[in-house]
């Protein structure tokens, strides 16, 4: 579920909101509690979090597929 971020019009106050997105947006300030006064803010959104190996390339390939990629590739070369 994503965090949004909230404007108060009333006290001129940021604020973010725990919401699923299905939800429509929050109309009561939490902060001064005045209802009808909130703006939903567009934001930059999250950052993309990469989780495991495989990003790098050293985490790509294993040691044997280097040498046999390595191999052929030189063959296809010497044909020319």
């Amino acid at each position: 579920m994503p965090t949004y971020d909230y404007r108060c019009k009333s006290c001129g106050q940021t604020f973010e909101y725990f919401q699923s997105m299905k939800d429509d947006p929050i109309t009561t300030c939490i902060l001064c509690g005045k209802s009808g006064e909130v703006d939903r803010l567009i934001s930059n959104g999250g950052g993309i979090i990469f989780k495991g190996s495989g990003f790098y390339v050293t985490d790509n390939k294993s040691s044997s597929s280097k040498n046999s990629e390595s191999s052929s590739g030189s063959s296809g070369n010497s044909s020319n």
